[in-house]
């Protein structure tokens, strides 16, 4: 509830032109080639530009914050010390940027934490941290994953590139499709009470990994739900999660998702894989294409 302010449609709308800023940008760099790594070169760039625009922090640390993905959702799934040292390094990093908001000020979420209250309180620096780490790592991986998703199934079905070029009004609900279809979370659940689902024994307190992707292709809710139809009118999918922990920022992804495409289509609106096998997924709760590698036709 806290948080909400800043992630209303409206508030999300004014970041618009600043996103379609950052990806004309991005992809200035690569249209006069024959092709591009479509992960690495553009989308892993663009949320994570936005979300230091939003935290009022400097664009060029965005190599150290895909860095601190790769330790956190990547490296540190098999060891902690990956994890515990991207923590470390991310905790170290926002208090500076918090000192400094404290003594000056500015127009972010970083200030706006400062200023916020709760129980007319205001926020512990553990809970600005928490919620700053959070907004990092939550604001990044999972929308570059869906976006590389996007371009890795548009790259693959010309019709649906074609149908998007000529119906632009089309696009919100082919991202909802794209959503659905390419969800790219998996989140973890703690187990309240010892139970059992489908002959599965679950104890209390074990983890669990809730697959909304495997939930968004179930057929007794979606027709057809193996096929990505870019014009399904009818799509209540679970890529955002359900009920109170529904992703704060779903209106920030879409966003995002939206002029990411928008952008690319209007300057690359033929491509290809050039190798299908040359592409390499994530592993973990975040699922989405590290390396994309098209060529431009």
């Amino acid at each position: 509830m806290l948080l909400l302010p800043a992630f209303t449609p409206d508030a999300i709308s004014r970041l618009e032109p600043k996103t379609r800023k950052i990806c004309g940008e991005l992809i200035d760099r690569f249209a006069s080639n024959n092709g591009c790594d479509a992960a690495a070169d553009y989308a892993q760039h663009v949320p994570v530009a936005v979300i230091a625009h939003m935290l009022g922090l400097p664009e060029e640390d965005g190599e150290t914050f895909r860095r601190w993905i790769q330790l956190l959702l990547h490296d540190g799934i098999a060891e902690d010390v990956s994890f515990r040292k991207a923590l470390d390094e991310m905790d170290d990093y926002f208090r500076q940027h918090i000192a400094q908001r404290r003594s000056a000020g500015g127009e972010d979420l970083i200030t706006f934490l400062l200023k916020a209250r709760m129980a007319d309180q205001p926020l512990s620096d553990e809970h600005i941290l928490g919620t700053l780490r959070l907004l990092l790592i939550a604001g990044i991986d999972t929308t570059w994953s869906a976006i590389g998703s996007c371009l890795w199934h548009l790259a693959q079905h010309r019709d649906d590139r074609r149908r998007l070029l000529s119906e632009p009004a089309l696009m919100p609900t082919a991202i909802e499709e794209f959503l659905r279809a390419y969800a790219p979370v998996t989140m973890a659940r703690q187990v309240a009470k010892e139970t059992t689902v489908g002959g599965c024994p679950f104890k209390e307190r074990e983890m669990v990994l809730l697959s909304f992707p495997a939930a968004n292709r179930d057929p007794e809710v979606f027709p057809q739900a193996d096929r990505v139809v870019i014009d399904r009118t009818e799509n209540r999918h679970a890529a955002f999660g359900l009920g109170i922990h529904r992703c704060i920022g779903s209106n920030l992804a879409r966003m995002e998702i939206t002029v990411a495409l928008e952008e690319w289509l209007a300057r690359i609106p033929d491509f290809e894989l050039t190798d299908p096998a040359s592409v390499i997924w994530s592993h973990g709760p975040v699922r989405g294409p590290r390396k994309l590698p098209l060529v431009f036709k």
